[in-house]
């Protein structure tokens, strides 16, 4: 059997150290370019920067196939496929900014043996504009492969390893690039769309801002629910057995948040802008997102009144359990919001306080739930980590002010949380 193909990573943050360690498990050599000279030599010593169940654990066990360099050049001179994994954050116009992906463009060099192989997301048409780059630079033979990541932080080397599909998106010029980058997925035994450039670049798109418009709706939903008397948690369930609309993403609370749903919506809203349409769907997917995160204040008014001086307890700092990502994660907003209102705020959470403290200030971080919960008025669960669920509730009560809970998840068994005799509001219930 030939020899395993090396890769080249252009950009080690959470997609592209998540990628190298899965094709390292894989049987690949992979040799990983990052700018960051300080990550460098952490991922060098074997320590893995960020939080990402199993990460730190694959990257241990396939260190010798693990390469981590600071100058492209041993990575191109390895590596035929280069994965671009950079960043593409919004602007302030809500386009993405693909400074970091031209930056690599820029650098690489000029070679019939060499593909782009583009992981990060980008808007449709990016690809087309990078073509007219390489050739105004006259590296018409640089390749260039669509193939977007489909990856979930808290369970991304779960998803790279078994995922539902893989897409590869290469035009004409670019069949034998294409071909081998789905190559290297047919060991996962998974479906593999081929297609365009463009059309790979917009299923990206559409697939993040469709799951991110089932979340906002069923948030809407739950705030009928709560004008009407009816229990989000039960009416999710019957839509969710219809198999045309599918129990996924139908979990009410105080919104979406973290690196790609924000992000995402916004460049496709933006795209379709551009493009001379008005994305009327987007534009109050977005605006129930940010009112969603608001209604909390309201709720822990309706029991507290004034929240002047008051101690608030959020539970969970994260946008998701099992990641310490903090980007456009509710907590953010709501801790702002309250300290505005007048509120004194403790958190707790159990991975994320040190990226939460770049963010959040003013508000005291605890070493356990039970000292957040210490003395105040209220508590809000943030984040959906399993340990709150676990939480001795006679334990708490004594450690509260007020006995009062939002929980902005739905996390916990309303019933058996009132009968311990609390004050319970949740998300549509």
């Amino acid at each position: 059997m030939p020899d395993k193909p090396a890769i080249g990573i252009i950009g080690v943050g959470w997609v592209g150290l998540v990628s190298a360690a899965c094709f390292a498990e894989l049987g690949h050599e992979v040799w990983c370019r990052d700018i960051d000279t300080a990550k460098v030599e952490t991922l060098r010593r074997g320590e893995v920067p960020i939080y990402e169940p199993g990460l730190r654990e694959l990257v241990g066990k396939n260190e010798a196939r693990l390469h981590f360099e600071t100058d492209l050049a041993p990575v191109v001179e390895h590596g035929k496929l280069l994965f671009v994994c950079v960043d593409t954050p919004p602007t302030y116009s809500g386009d993405a900014d693909l400074s970091r992906v031209y930056a690599v463009v820029n650098e690489l060099p000029a070679s019939g043996d060499h593909a782009i192989v583009m992981k990060s997301t980008v808007p449709a048409g990016t690809g087309g504009s990078i073509k007219w780059k390489l050739a105004e630079m006259n590296k018409t033979s640089l390749s260039y492969v669509s193939n977007p990541e489909f990856l979930k932080e808290g369970s991304a080397v779960q998803d790279f390893m078994n995922p539902d599909r893989v897409v590869v998106g290469a035009n004409g010029d670019a069949i034998w690039s294409g071909d081998a980058v789905a190559a290297l997925y047919e060991p996962l035994g998974c479906p593999v769309v081929r297609t365009d450039v463009a059309s790979a670049e917009m299923i990206k798109l559409a697939s993040n801002a469709f799951l991110a418009t089932k979340i906002s709706f069923i948030n809407e939903i739950a705030n009928v629910c709560e004008e009407v008397g009816s229990d989000v948690k039960q009416v999710a369930l019957g839509m969710g057995l219809d198999p045309r609309i599918g129990p996924s993403f139908l979990n009410a609370g105080i919104g979406y948040g973290g690196s790609c749903f924000p992000k995402d919506v916004s460049a496709l809203k933006q795209l379709a802008g551009n493009s001379g349409y008005h994305f009327q769907l987007l534009t109050s997917v977005v605006e129930v997102n940010e009112l969603q995160k608001r209604r909390v204040v309201n709720k822990l008014k309706k029991h507290l009144g004034t929240l002047i001086g008051k101690d608030i307890a959020l539970l969970g700092l994260a946008f998701k359990p099992h990641t310490d990502d903090m980007r456009e994660a509710s907590s953010v907003v709501l801790a702002a919001r309250l300290q505005g209102e007048g509120a004194r705020v403790r958190a707790y959470d159990p991975v994320a306080e040190d990226r939460a403290k770049e963010l959040i200030t003013g508000t005291e971080m605890c070493d356990t739930p039970l000292d957040a919960l210490d003395g105040a008025d209220a508590a809000v669960i943030v984040t959906e980590w399993p340990e709150f669920a676990e939480l001795d509730l006679e334990k708490v009560k004594l450690r509260m002010k007020s006995p009062v809970i939002v929980d902005g998840r739905n996390l916990l068994d309303a019933e058996k949380v009132r009968a311990a005799g609390f004050v319970y509001e949740g998300i549509g219930r």
